[in-house]
C-alpha cells in the first residue's frame, strides 16, 4: 500500500479526524513580556494582571484586557499565560492605602460610634478597596447616603458630638455648587464642630480613578444632556442600556484599581483627612 494512500490506517479509530492543535507551553507572567493574542492579533507588553485578567499595551499606547490561559503567542510559540504564585505576605506588608498592615492575628476592633458617610455605593466600594484594612483597624464603619441633598436631616438624626463624629465624602464639591452650599450649611449648624464635609472636584467618583488605568488619556467631557456614566461607558465601548450594565462597567473600572497609586490626589487627601477627623477622640486601647 502506498504511503500516500489516503485510506491507509483505520479511519474509525479514535481521534482520526481531530485537528492537530499545537500544544501551549505554560508561561509565568512578568511585566513588559511581549505577548500576542492569537485570536485578535493584538500584540503588546504586559502591564499588569489581576483576577484572571492580563492587560497588554501595544506600541501606540493602546491598552486591552484578556483572560489568562491559552490562546497567546510569544515569539510565535503558543503559550498558556499563568499568574505568578504569590509569596507569603511579609510581616510588615502594606495595605492598599500604603499603610503598614497589622499582624494577621490582631483582635477585631469594636466599631466606633463615629462614622464616615459617602454619597453612593460606588464611593463606598472604592473606599473599601483602598482603605478597608485601615478602617477595620481603627473600627470605623463607612455607610452610603444615596445622595447629599438630605444631608442636614441625616446629620440631625445622627446627632454628632464628642466621641461621635461624622465625616462626609461628597462628589463635585467645588465653589458655588449645590453640594458646597449644603456642606457649608451643615458645618455652620449646631453640630458643626463634630461634622466634617470634604469632597473631590469630580462629577463622579469614577473620575477619581486615574484615566490611564482604563486606557484613556483623560476622562471625557460628557454633554450635559447625556447621563455622565452612560456617556463614559459609550466612550469606553461598554454596554450601558440599564443600571445593571452601569454596575458591571463600574466593576470593570474598580478591578483596575489596586492601590492608592491608581487614584487621583484630591480623593486620597479627602479620605485620609476624614479618617483622621473621625478618630480624633479615639484613644487606642492596649491589646
Amino acid at each position: 500500500m502506498s504511503p500516500l494512500d489516503r485510506y491507509n490506517g483505520d479511519v474509525l479509530s479514535k481521534g482520526w479526524n481531530a485537528p492537530r492543535k499545537p500544544v501551549s507551553t505554560p508561561l509565568t507572567l512578568e511585566r513588559d513580556l511581549v505577548v500576542e493574542d492569537a485570536t485578535t492579533g493584538f500584540c503588546g507588553a504586559v502591564l499588569r494582571w489581576e483576577n484572571g485578567i492580563v492587560q497588554l499595551e501595544d506600541r501606540r499606547g493602546k491598552v486591552r484586557s484578556f483572560p489568562l490561559g491559552a490562546g497567546f503567542l510569544v515569539d510565535g510559540r503558543p503559550v498558556e499565560l499563568q499568574a505568578p504564585v504569590r509569596a507569603p505576605a511579609a510581616r510588615s506588608r502594606r495595605t492598599a492605602s500604603g499603610s503598614v498592615a497589622t499582624p494577621g492575628g490582631e483582635r477585631a476592633k469594636v466599631a466606633l460610634p463615629s462614622r464616615i458617610y459617602v454619597e453612593g455605593r460606588h464611593d463606598a466600594e472604592l473606599v473599601e478597596r483602598i482603605w478597608g484594612d485601615d478602617l477595620r483597624h481603627v473600627g470605623v464603619v463607612v455607610e452610603f447616603l444615596g445622595g447629599i441633598d438630605d444631608l442636614a436631616a441625616v446629620v440631625e438624626e445622627f446627632a454628632p458630638g464628642p466621641g461621635r463624629r461624622l465625616g462626609v465624602l461628597a462628589d463635585h464639591l467645588v465653589p458655588g455648587s449645590k453640594e458646597t452650599r449644603i456642606a457649608q450649611a451643615v458645618e455652620r449648624g449646631r453640630h458643626g464642630a463634630y461634622v466634617r464635609v470634604l469632597g473631590h472636584p469630580y462629577v463622579d467618583v469614577w473620575q477619581a480613578v486615574k484615566p490611564e488605568r482604563v486606557g484613556l488619556k483623560r476622562w471625557p467631557d460628557i454633554p450635559r444632556d447625556v447621563e455622565w456614566k452612560a456617556g463614559v461607558c459609550e466612550v469606553l465601548k461598554l454596554p450601558h442600556a440599564d443600571q445593571a450594565d452601569i454596575a458591571r462597567a463600574w466593576q470593570a473600572i474598580l478591578a483596575r484599581v489596586r492601590s492608592w497609586n491608581d487614584l487621583e490626589r484630591p480623593l486620597l487627601t479627602c479620605v485620609e483627612e476624614l479618617i483622621d477627623f473621625v478618630t480624633a477622640d479615639h484613644v487606642p486601647q492596649d491589646t
